[in-house]
């Protein structure tokens, strides 16, 4: 019996908000590989111009850092800055390409999205089930996802029609949402399932998601470990840490 078993019950909680990537779906190791590509052919092309030494884009670091669970353009912002690197902002209508923030974020888009088309999506065996379970209590559920393909993987896992909201990256955009580490986007997640955020539960596996879930005064953050670094997580505002869901079963 998992010693968190009674950390979910209707008792306290009315709903549950997750993240996609990394929690629900395996999908945070194919976006960390698309930002790798994208960022690496770009620090190469300025290494080049500027005669200085191409340091690549670390998925161990770089990664969990500056962009996981960001908004795409926030992401690249995040890094570039990182690296003290200024490019224009652009606009979202750039075409893939080095030359703006949106390029930059754009060219990943593509990326990602011949991946998903060509070799699918892995869904986590214990997320789906304790999805499944919590759907079964009577649970409201709701993804909360930077992703602008969350639809789209939502449908690829066969699991979509168990939730009741889905707030992503293109709702994000519309409503001119702050993206993560900014709790507004779960914030407005538990307003469409009209539910309070002390009574709502968050899982997150990002650094950025975790902070966005303390910061809105959720119920409970439920930090999601798949990097074996789960200090990181509780450092920054995850009030309990598991490295499967099933855990919760």
């Amino acid at each position: 019996m998992s010693q968190f078993n009674s950390s979910i019950t209707s008792s306290q909680f009315d709903a549950v908000l997750f993240d996609l990537d990394g929690v629900i779906t395996a999908t945070a190791k194919v976006h960390a590989a698309c930002w790798k590509q994208v960022f690496d052919g770009f620090l190469k092309q300025r290494a080049e111009k500027t005669n200085e030494p191409f340091q690549p884009f670390d998925i161990q670091n770089d990664y969990k850092l500056y962009v996981d669970g960001k908004m795409r353009y926030v992401g690249v912002q995040s890094f570039l800055e990182s690296r003290g690197i200024q490019l224009p902002y652009g606009e979202p209508s750039d075409p893939p390409g080095y030359e703006t923030v949106c390029a930059l974020g754009n060219s990943k888009d593509v990326f990602f999205d011949q991946v998903l088309h060509s070799e699918g999506v892995e869904a986590y065996e214990g997320s789906v089930a304790l999805i499944r379970h919590l759907s079964d209590q009577g649970f409201k559920l709701g993804v909360v996802s930077s992703s602008h393909h969350c639809k789209a993987v939502l449908k690829l896992t066969g699991i979509d029609h168990l939730f009741d909201v889905v707030v992503d990256g293109n709702l994000a955009d519309q409503l001119h949402l702050a993206g993560k580490p900014a709790p507004d986007a779960f914030l407005l997640g538990a307003k469409q399932l009209e539910v309070e955020p002390k009574r709502s539960v968050v899982f997150e596996d990002a650094i950025a998601g975790v902070q966005a879930g303390h910061a809105g005064g959720f119920g409970l953050v439920v930090g999601v470990d798949r990097t074996g670094d789960p200090e990181a997580l509780q450092k920054n505002g995850a009030d309990i840490v598991v490295q499967d869901l099933s855990e919760l079963l």
